[in-house]
């Protein structure tokens, strides 16, 4: 891609929770755009999207769809992103996939800016982003692991319903207006849409994210196992991931258990986190000071609290990581992932 003073962008999965967060944060920022390219499913086609005070009308991805295309921001599920996304990199585009279509594909770098950037250069046409639990994770975990490295991780996620899609979020707001109303409640998409057993998700906590995999650990916390290994490009790393729906509408949290490979020094560890990019650090428990969902929502950083020396492991430590899925977990990363793109080229 050659150095421009604007670039060509096509949002696909503009009508979905994160392509419209992509599409905010493109006006927000300022992004330097000289043609706006809004693409989704055939039942989207047709659609108004407004965007710096235009209208922009939504049309069908295709094959042909990328043309003069210059960054293609995928976010319309691992099919559509399968099917298209190798056409957009013969038209000449760089490809940002925010599915789990190529993420671990060992040609596609996935990439969290704060982590592991230079890999992005490495690129063949796709760059994938990693999975909204895993991101958080890691951008609050490089700064120990660049000081003392890291043995193992146990992580437990919180993670709410926005992340399971549009529909997810009003079954938990149509079960929450149920049970209040002393009404039959109606399941019909959590834990997961394509299986035949649906649980109840208002008032709840659903421990199982996506499909069981062989080894009885769901999809999600294999995601999260192999995509910390291989952003860290550290296949030493002993981690375990339990994976947990919340009744929360936004912002995914986090409690993680690291065992360091040095000793450290607990100032330190709050000093390296405070200095972080894109970690925000909220731990005074004196004054019950500590990340929130509620407060994350809206926010582009990584907020880490309750950090605290582990009662028996001389280098364990414990903290509580949270996020808003759907902007660092999802559209900022990968926005963040195009801004860094255009400033090397």
């Amino acid at each position: 891609m050659k150095k421009k003073t604007n670039y060509n962008i096509a949002v696909i999965g503009a009508t979905g929770a994160v392509g419209q967060q992509i599409i905010r944060l493109l006006e927000q920022r300022d992004f330097p755009i000289d043609k706006l390219k809004l693409l989704a499913s055939s039942r989207s086609k047709g659609k108004v999207v407004a965007f710096k005070g235009q209208e922009f009308v939504v049309e069908e991805a295709t094959p042909e769809s990328f043309q003069d295309v210059d960054f293609a921001l995928f976010s319309a599920g691992g099919s559509t992103s399968i099917a298209l996304a190798n056409h957009a990199v013969e038209s000449g585009a760089i490809v940002i996939d925010n599915t789990n279509a190529f993420r671990m594909d060992t040609d596609v770098p996935l990439i969290v800016p704060e982590v592991n950037l230079e890999e992005a250069k490495k690129n063949k046409g796709i760059i994938a982003n990693p999975n909204c639990s895993t991101i958080q994770m890691v951008t609050a975990l490089k700064p120990l692991y660049d000081r003392y490295g890291i043995e193992r991780i146990i992580v437990s996620t919180y993670q709410a319903v926005s992340g399971a899609g549009s529909q997810a979020v009003n079954e938990l707001l149509n079960q929450t207006k149920q049970l209040l109303n002393g009404e039959e409640i109606t399941k019909g998409i959590l834990p997961v849409g394509s299986l035949p057993v649906k649980k109840q998700i208002a008032f709840n906590a659903i421990p199982q994210i996506d499909v069981f995999e062989e080894n009885d650990y769901t999809r999600e916390e294999m995601k999260m196992v192999r995509e910390t290994k291989k952003i860290f490009n550290d296949s030493s790393i002993k981690i375990t991931a339990t994976c947990v729906r919340l009744g929360v509408v936004s912002g995914h949290s986090e409690s993680v258990y690291v065992e360091l490979k040095e000793d450290y020094d607990m100032e330190e560890v709050v000093s390296l986190l405070n200095n972080a990019p894109g970690v925000k650090v909220v731990d005074d428990p004196s004054n019950q000071a500590y990340p929130l969902a509620t407060e994350a929502a809206g926010k582009l950083d990584v907020f880490v609290g309750r950090i605290r020396k582990d009662l028996d492991h001389p280098r364990g430590i414990n903290m509580w990581v949270v996020s808003d899925n759907l902007l660092k977990g999802a559209a900022w990363n990968a926005v963040q992932i195009a801004e860094e793109m255009i400033k090397t080229v």
